[in-house]
């Protein structure tokens, strides 16, 4: 039995629903089928979540809300008539949407409720036009799946019981749509993954399901070595291990959700990416182990929006907690770290720009200076990280002199190198004006 999920763009419209089709009608293994909401159709259009986060905004603050949900309507409403399917479902649909705006809950839930919009309805859809074609389809619903998940609003987490009850839907006969995105928690409240949670609810139904495989349909063949906006033609990555795409996911590869690995890890179920718009290519298998060899490297990935808060003081290393002080002191204004590298009488610390606002980062420096009495404490904002990765890295000799010399030919100055905390993975942060350039260098470094 095989789980599928399908990103955004792979039902985006009924022309992509209908490729959707085929792909699932031509492997009666695909048991399993996990959807998105409508993603974009092209590069100047907007993805249905967002369209609906406006919406339900407007509404929650009492504003003109109407227009967002005529967009909305039309968008479903255009898919339902292209796919000639019944129009009672387009009726059912606009009365869901009614319903949920109409409930009395708090803004928070009211808001996860309408952004599991685009997921819920195209789920309907999809699993109806699979019956339309002759295929034994059903739509269920996360909560009757079994996807039981945390009390937090936009940030739910499944709970291990979950995995139990989703065994149980080995035995159901035909094919099952399940919408991805969210989950319901045990009062029976729906809750949201984080944004792009559709990946969790893939790999939660293949871990639960004890899926042969689970395939991640999106929009392109495989995972890249490098950014292709950045490289052009960058080569094809075959394999990767779950460490792999797991950091390379982290620092910016969007084609996986940093987190929806982890269950499929965890019950080591294999993973495909395959291209919804061309279902023969091979794609991208990620598995538990692969073979390494001398070119150890699989991938370069970077992200940007970082910051590097520095502290120093002489003989800190002798101060025995001057570490937990600091970062007791960032987890008491709710901010988590990425990296924390570290010298004798100097740590760094990695975040996320958008967790450090000027307000905190003025409590935040101000209670290390009172508390901690450093020599020297200090901000840097525009940071990018940019990670070399790969199985074998660790214990391969010279990586650390090529990329660094990569660096150098690119003129690139480096902030930070973190490598001991991971086995296959290097951690450079520089300036994020100089990202570009020093991906295509390193990716010349490498590959070429």
């Amino acid at each position: 039995m095989k789980v599928a999920k399908f990103g955004g763009s792979s039902v985006a419209n009924a022309t992509q629903i209908k490729k959707v089709g085929e792909i699932i009608n031509s492997d009666p293994e695909r048991k399993f089928i996990i959807v998105s909401a409508p993603g974009k159709r092209d590069k100047d259009d907007f993805k249905m979540t967002d369209m609906l986060i406006k919406m339900g905004t407007a509404y929650i603050n009492n504003e003109n809300y109407e227009k967002f949900y005529s967009i909305v309507v039309e968008r479903f409403k255009d898919i339902i008539d292209d796919l000639e399917l019944s129009s009672s479902l387009m009726m059912e649909i606009e009365q869901s949407i009614k319903t949920i705006l109409a409930q009395d809950v708090n803004p928070e839930l009211k808001m996860d409720s309408i952004k599991a919009i685009g997921e819920n309805n195209n789920a309907k859809i999809i699993s109806a036009y699979l019956s339309k074609i002759g295929l034994t389809a059903r739509y269920i619903n996360p909560q009757d799946a079994g996807i039981i998940v945390s009390d937090e609003p936009g940030n739910a987490q499944i709970l291990p019981d979950s995995f139990t009850k989703m065994y149980a839907l080995r035995d159901e006969e035909g094919i099952l749509v399940i919408p991805g995105f969210f989950g319901y928690s045990e009062e029976g409240k729906l809750v949201t993954f984080s944004r792009g949670g559709s990946d969790i609810t893939g790999s939660i139904v293949a871990a639960g399901v004890q899926a042969s495989l689970y395939e991640n349909f999106t929009d392109v063949n495989s995972v890249y070595t490098v950014n292709p906006t950045i490289v052009d033609n960058p080569k094809e990555i075959t394999v990767l291990t779950y460490k792999e795409m797991r950091e390379l996911s982290y620092a910016g590869f969007s084609v996986f959700h940093d987190e929806a690995l982890i269950p499929a890890i965890k019950a080591k179920i294999p993973v495909c990416i395959k291209n919804t718009n061309n279902p023969q290519a091979k794609g991208t298998l990620i598995v538990a182990e692969r073979e390494v060899n001398e070119q150890c490297v699989s991938g370069i990935a970077s992200d940007t929006g970082f910051c590097s808060l520095y502290v120093s003081k002489y003989l800190m290393n002798r101060e025995v907690g001057f570490g937990r002080k600091l970062l007791n002191i960032l987890e008491d204004e709710e901010i988590s770290f990425e990296h924390a590298p570290s010298g004798i009488d100097d740590m760094s610390v990695i975040i996320r720009e958008h967790q450090l606002t000027p307000e905190k980062e003025d409590i935040v420096i101000k209670r290390i200076n009172d508390e901690l009495h450093p020599d020297t404490v200090s901000l840097q904002r525009g940071i990018a990280v940019v990670m070399v990765v790969g199985e074998g890295l660790v214990n391969t000799i010279g990586v650390a002199q090529k990329a660094t010399a990569a660096f150098s030919n690119a003129n690139v100055n480096i902030d930070m190198i973190n490598q001991g905390s991971s086995e296959v993975s290097m951690m450079f942060g520089i300036q994020a004006v100089d990202i570009d350039k020093a991906i295509r260098s390193l990716y010349k470094a490498f590959f070429e």
